[in-house]
């Protein structure tokens, strides 16, 4: 199976500077420009099937690249951002001001919950699961975000969840990987 994993373009401006992993928002005009040139830049990509998060920046990414395509469109969960918790919606400067460099656990400790929310390791669960349900078509697309897709690549390309940090997309970036069975 050929699966491309697509990071939503870049959100809302009020959300810059803030922890939003399961907040929900929309996109910037940036962000709304670029989901129409790849939309535009996918057209001709045969896709047999598009999974997204079901948040509002994968969802409308997902349904306007299957405009005028007669494939599938699902909501699957499991592909949500990290939940940050009592973390979520604050700046990433009072999250800092408040805890000094507790944040930096989110990368050395797989099993640290920044904000009481998710651990590392609770992320490389559901997306394996996640990655692991969907079916054997030629081409699936997930509109996904940073977290899950950087966490499934560190994993498949053998490296530990801490180090997923390496492998975050840029907003708006596709990502072709090849599932061998």
């Amino acid at each position: 199976m050929k699966l491309l994993l697509l990071r939503h373009p870049p959100v809302a401006t009020a959300w810059k500077g803030r922890c939003y992993g399961r907040s929900d928002m929309g996109l910037s005009r940036e962000g709304q420009a670029l989901a129409d040139r790849i939309a535009a830049d996918l057209a001709a990509t045969p896709i047999a099937a598009i999974v997204h998060s079901g948040a509002l920046r994968t969802r409308r990414l997902a349904q306007r690249i299957a405009r005028g395509r007669d494939v599938p469109v699902a909501n699957d969960p499991r592909w949500l951002e990290r939940d940050f918790g009592a973390w979520e919606g604050r700046s990433w400067n009072a999250i800092w001001r408040e805890t000094g460099a507790e944040m930096d656990r989110m990368m050395t400790e797989p099993d640290y919950r920044p904000g009481g929310g998710e651990s590392a390791n609770d992320i490389a669960d559901r997306v394996l699961a996640a990655w692991h349900a969907l079916s054997e078509r030629p081409c699936v697309l997930v509109v996904a975000h940073g977290g899950p897709i950087a966490t499934l690549r560190a994993l498949l390309a053998g490296q530990p969840v801490t180090r997923a940090v390496d492998f975050i997309p840029a907003c708006g970036e596709l990502v072709a990987l090849q599932r061998c069975q």
